[in-house]
Order: structure tokens, then sequence, then C-alpha cells
């Protein structure tokens, strides 16, 4: 047993930069390396590239270039590798790690965990009538599925390397397990250690997004600017208890405080005292986040439930066609011709679609970016002369949503004066991937390890199931007398990060000092959230707000907000990341004292 490791994050998602794994290994002294690959939107594009070619449907890159170029000096330094880069294929995959070992003459260990993918019982699925958990839908029609996975937890990887595994590959697993995994080798954690499985996944949530914990995505982004192109990827320091240190190599840019490591605590959360995962249900109301020195972040105080008796499975189907396009506007009444041209855009393509006998749009979006006037009780003032026009549309065949697209090019010599676009190709019509999740009892999945080539059948425990009256809510805090208040922008008193969780906006705030909470959470009421973010929901849709006394901070989730969300949205911000962005702007009244003292 350990009495703490180092796990460094390189990656967040595919297509991320390969500077990470050089980086930590030349700086980082880091025991293990976890890299993330895996969204929702990442599973349909691999079991689209899987259909066409067996042997594909993985993170190529992360043999390429993560592998590739690195695994010789991986070996040498005794590093274990860990990754969901499987996607839908995780034995193809797993193939190609144990042929790049040989290529080079290496010894080393290549894993596999597999079990997670349920697309072969699709029709089983569908027969058992499952229900989506959010929005109660019916289950897809199997033969729209893309891929169906459900979310595996951190005992198999765990497994995997007490079985001597250097390189642990997986298929969907959250995003947190791969980091969890190596804590629970390390530590000989149980499955009834709550509080640490907790800790250990709050730590894999920490450096799951690489940077984003070290200065990416900042709401004080002027600390870091100059540093961005060398920013330091995340180590987390991560002890017995589960209580860790967040920190990066030294000598790399970015920063890592109090701020950047609180927005990605609430990044994508939901419920924080009952963040839900296959191994444990966390509660992050309590955790503290102290800065202890220089880019150094101690993180405590987790706290742990028994998990559900369920996987949490993702199903990707396909729903028809969406196309759309960007081009801009300049001059007097920019945004007024935009909308003109959007118009006349939407008249000449309906037009084409009655001719063709071809039903109507499923839906339109048109985004006047840079004219604030459309946003309702949220504008800023309007004017600007120079806009950018967001034109999008649904159908459920490629040629009607193509017609859009066609007659946007013919509008070229026709359109109101100061239309400008980049040179380049007519953009094309792509599929509509939807996003189905529901609930399967663990008891009906087999998980099964290939270590070196032997394979054996993973043992899930068994849990009495997560019950939310073990859940106590904090007080809310009390406002000082605000009869002599102050009005100051939010952003003077909070960080802020959002992101998506579904079609639903997470939107997380921290109060920069205890003392501002209480003022915070007075002014984000019912009037603030749909004063900035009612344009976006859709009708009778609503929110909640939860409190974390730990960190001074307040995560806002709300109900129906992203179009659909993923590629299944027309939005041009599908996944909510800029959300936080319209609130730090907000009046929040505080006492004179806290306005004199900012």
């Amino acid at each position: 047993m350990r009495n703490a490791i180092r796990i460094g994050g390189a990656s967040g998602y595919w297509g991320e930069s390969m500077m990470a794994t050089p980086q930590l290994l030349k700086s980082g002294n880091v025991d293990y390396l976890v890299y993330d690959f895996l969204a929702e939107i990442t599973m349909s594009i691999m079991a689209r590239a899987r259909a066409s070619k067996p042997e594909t449907g993985y993170a190529t890159d992360f043999i390429t270039g993560v592998l590739k170029p690195n695994l010789r000096d991986i070996a040498a330094q005794g590093v274990k590798v860990l990754t969901n880069a499987g996607g839908v294929n995780p034995e193809a995959c797993g193939a190609a790690a144990k042929a790049l070992v040989a290529e080079l003459d290496l010894d080393l260990k290549v894993a596999v965990v597999l079990g997670d993918d349920l697309l072969a019982r699709r029709d089983a699925l569908s027969a058992a009538g499952y229900a989506d958990m959010f929005s109660g839908e019916a289950f897809p029609d199997p033969d729209k599925l893309a891929s169906v996975n459900a979310y595996l937890g951190g005992f198999p990887i765990a497994e995997a390397l007490d079985a001597g595994a250097d390189i642990v590959i997986t298929g969907r697993s959250v995003d947190s397990a791969v980091t969890l995994g190596a804590c629970i080798h390390a530590f000989g954690w149980t499955p009834q250690d709550y509080d640490q499985l907790a800790g250990g996944s709050l730590a894999g949530h920490i450096i799951e997004c690489g940077p984003q914990a070290t200065g990416g995505n900042f709401t004080d982004w002027h600390l870091v600017k100059d540093t961005i192109a060398d920013i330091g990827y995340p180590i987390a320091e991560i002890e017995e208890s589960g209580d860790f240190i967040c920190t990066k190599p030294a000598g790399t840019g970015g920063t890592v405080n109090v701020g950047t490591v609180s927005e990605q605590m609430l990044y994508e959360i939901g419920d924080p005292q009952a963040y839900m995962l296959p191994d444990v249900v966390c509660d992050f109301s309590g955790v503290t986040i102290t800065q202890i020195d220089d880019d150094r972040v101690a993180v405590a105080q987790t706290k742990g439930h028994p998990p559900a008796d369920t996987y949490k499975v993702s199903a990707t189907y396909f729903d028809g066609f969406r196309a759309g396009t960007m081009m801009s506007f300049v001059g007097l009444d920019a945004a007024d011709k935009a909308r003109a041209f959007a118009d006349a855009a939407f008249t000449r393509a309906r037009r084409v679609l009655r001719q063709h006998n071809m039903a109507d749009f499923d839906e339109t979006s048109v985004e006047v970016l840079g004219d604030d006037s459309q946003y309702g009780a949220a504008a800023q003032a309007a004017g600007s002369r120079e806009v950018v026009l967001k034109i999008a549309v649904k159908h459920p065949d490629m040629q009607g949503a193509g017609a859009l697209l066609k007659e946007i090019s013919g509008l070229g010599l026709a359109t109101p004066a100061g239309l400008s676009i980049f040179a380049g190709s007519r953009a094309k019509p792509s599929p509509v991937v939807r996003l189905f999740s529901f609930l399967i009892p663990k008891s009906e999945l087999s998980v099964t390890l290939d270590v070196g080539g032997t394979r054996t059948d993973h043992v899930i425990a068994q849990t009495d199931g997560f019950s939310p009256s073990v859940i106590t809510r904090p007080d809310m805090p009390e406002t000082q007398d605000l009869d002599k208040a102050v009005s100051v922008p939010l952003v003077k008193l909070a960080w802020g990060r959002s992101g998506d969780k579904g079609n639903k906006a997470n939107v997380g705030i921290i109060a920069r000092d205890a003392a501002y909470l209480p003022y915070i959470w007075a002014a984000l009421d019912e009037t603030a959230i749909r004063d900035r973010f009612g344009h976006f929901m859709a009708p009778g849709s609503g929110f909640e707000r939860y409190l974390l006394p730990g960190c001074h901070g307040l995560n806002i989730l709300i109900h129906e907000a992203l179009g659909g969300g993923g590629v299944a949205s027309l939005r041009n911000d599908p996944q909510g990341k800029a959300y936080a962005q319209i609130l730090l702007d907000y009046p929040v009244p505080v006492s004179r004292d806290i306005a004199e003292s900012l």
C-alpha cells in the first residue's frame, strides 16, 4: 500500500493537444497518467466509424499521438497508463496497443475492460420498455441506435492493475473512473469505503478536463492569458484518506488556485450532494478548497454514500439531419440586414421543399451574434455595426436540410448590403444525434477483463442502493441589512463556470470570500435566473439551486435550456459553455463595507 500517489490528467476530450504526455513525463514525476477521451457525441462518431470499418471505433490518436511517441519513456519511468480511449471498440484499441508494445520490444502488459457495450441487446432493451430518465420519452427505434453504453466505474480498472497491467483500456466508463481505479489499486479501498471513494472520484473529476483545473476557461483569464500556450496539465497528489492536492509541473504556464479548482469542482455536476457514480454517490457540499502554496491547492472533506444498484446507460440515436452556416453583416442596421437575409433564405428554401413535396423543417434557428437586443431582459446596448448571422434547420431528410444551404448560397447577389463571408466550400448537412439516458440494474451487466490475453469475469459489488433520505440540505445563508446596499457586478464577488448535463445547463458560482455568499444567494433568485436565461429555457421549464457551504458556492441547474443539447441542438452554444459569462455581470446588492473593500 502507498501513502500517496501522483496522477497526471493528460487528456480531457478526443482531439485535445498532444502536449500533455511529454510534459508530465518530463517534469511531473507521476505514478499514473490518465486520459479521458469520451463524450456522448464522441460515442456516436466512433459508432459510425466502427459501422463502416469494424477495426475502428476508438480514439486512434491515443495510439498514434500518445503511446507511439512516448511509450519507451513511459516504460522506463514505470508509469501506468489508464484510459477510456477504447470507445465503442476497446478490443481493437487494446490490440493496437499490444501491437505497438511488441513493435517496440517492451515488457508491458495491456488490459482491456469489456461489458459496457449494450448495442447488441438493443431489441431486448426496447422490449423492456425503458424510458428516458430525464424526459420520460419512450425508447428509441432500435434500428436508429448508434451506440448504447453503460457507465462503468473504477473497480474493474483496479482489478486489472492488481493483475499486473501497465496499460488499462476501457470502453465507456465515467470520466473519473480511471483516477479512482488507480486509487483503489494503490490504497486497497473496498466498496464500502465511501468517503475515500468519493475523494478519489473528486480528484478524478478535477483532473479529467485537463487544463481546466490549471487556468483554462477560468473567470480570471487575465491572470493566465500570457501563459496559455505553455499551460501546465493538472497533477493530483492523492492520499490514502481520499484528500488530495492539485498542482501542475514546475515551470509550466497557467495557474492553480482556489478559483481554478473550485470552478472545476462545480463543472457539470448537477446536484452536488448526490453526484451519482457507479461506485459511490458523492457529496461535495462540505468540501474545503485551500491555497497552501503557489500552484498547490488542498482539497478535503469529501463525503460519500452507497451507490445506486443501477448503472446509467447512454444511448445515441439518429433523428434526421441538420444544416447551418455563419456569415457576417457590416455597417448601418447590420442586425436588421441579417434578419432580412434569414427570412429570405427560409422563404426560398420552403418554396423548394413544397416543389419537391417534402415536409417543412422540424426546427429552425436564427441567432444574430453581436446584437444583444434578441436577449430580452438580459439585453445590453444594441446597434452593433458588425454582427454574425447563424442560421440553421433540422429536417428528416438530408436533401431537405441541404435546401437551406443551397438557397443561402443562391442569395449572394440579392442580399442586403454588407454581407461578408470567409471563403471556402459550402457547409453540408450532418446527422442529428440525440441522447437517450436510462438506468439498468447492475445485475443485468457482465463485466470482463482481458489482462495480457487472459480473460476473467469481474464481480460487480452488490449494494442496497442509494437513498435520498441520507441527504441533509445545508441552511441558506442570511444577508445583512441592505438598506444602504450598493450593487456590484457578480464577477467582483465570484468565479463562475458552466456546462451541460444533457439538455440541462449547469452554472457553478463560487464566492471569492465567504462573506459574499449570502448576498450572491439572495441576488441569484428566480427573477435573476429568468432575466438572464429565460430566452433559452423551454416554456414551463424550471431550475434548482444548490448550496455548497464548504467552498462558499452554489450550483444552478436549469432544465430544458440547451435546445436539445449536443449535436441535437441548433444553438450556437449547445452545451451552455458561455452561460456563466452571461451571468457574471448581473448586479448584486452588497453592504457598503463590502463594496468599498473591492
